[in-house]
């Protein structure tokens, strides 16, 4: 998976020179980008790294309505655990406050994995993500990201919060 991660993050990189032009994106269609930041879950610190996949649409002249699935890894864990793979699937509001800037929130539902250190089992768990952040359309077809996520899970984990950048492409 990291491999992938990395080759993505590598394509929209050599990209997104290609596609430069004048004009502000719109916020609409088809999204693919990559993510990476800060991740924190029960007093433990790391880095977390994905991939994101969205549609949006003109919802009203400024208004932006859309969906978004994820898939991200991440380094957070301590002597008793390990973070994992983290699935989710979110709904997402956005308001285009410039041509170019787009502040947006987001809420929906994942699915983490932590493995245990000391042996392989590992166990997933499910939660509530919600969130928010600012899209910055370099291109028409180029976007930069910046978002704070959190996660409220059941079983007595607690809660984890990511702070998130980002580059991708619409389509």
């Amino acid at each position: 998976m990291k491999t992938a991660i990395f080759a993505a993050i590598a394509a929209v990189t050599l990209a997104t020179p290609a596609l430069a032009q004048d004009d502000a994106g719109s916020f609409t269609g088809p999204r693919l980008g990559v993510t990476t930041g800060y991740d924190k879950i029960q007093h433990q610190d790391g880095v977390t790294y994905g991939v994101a996949a969205g549609y949006d649409i003109a919802f009203a002249p400024k208004v932006r309505a859309g969906v978004e699935v994820g898939l991200a890894d991440s380094t957070a864990g301590g002597t008793t655990f390990d973070a994992s793979r983290d699935l989710s699937a979110s709904a997402r509001l956005g308001y285009v406050l410039t041509p170019r800037i787009m502040g947006f929130g987001k809420v929906g539902y994942t699915s983490s994995r932590f493995e245990a250190v000391d042996t392989t089992i590992g166990s997933a768990t499910e939660g509530v993500r919600y969130g928010g952040g600012v899209e910055y359309a370099a291109t028409p077809k180029t976007y930069i990201s910046a978002e704070y996520q959190r996660t409220e899970y059941g079983n007595n984990i607690g809660g984890r919060d990511a702070a998130m950048v980002g580059v991708g492409l619409r389509f």
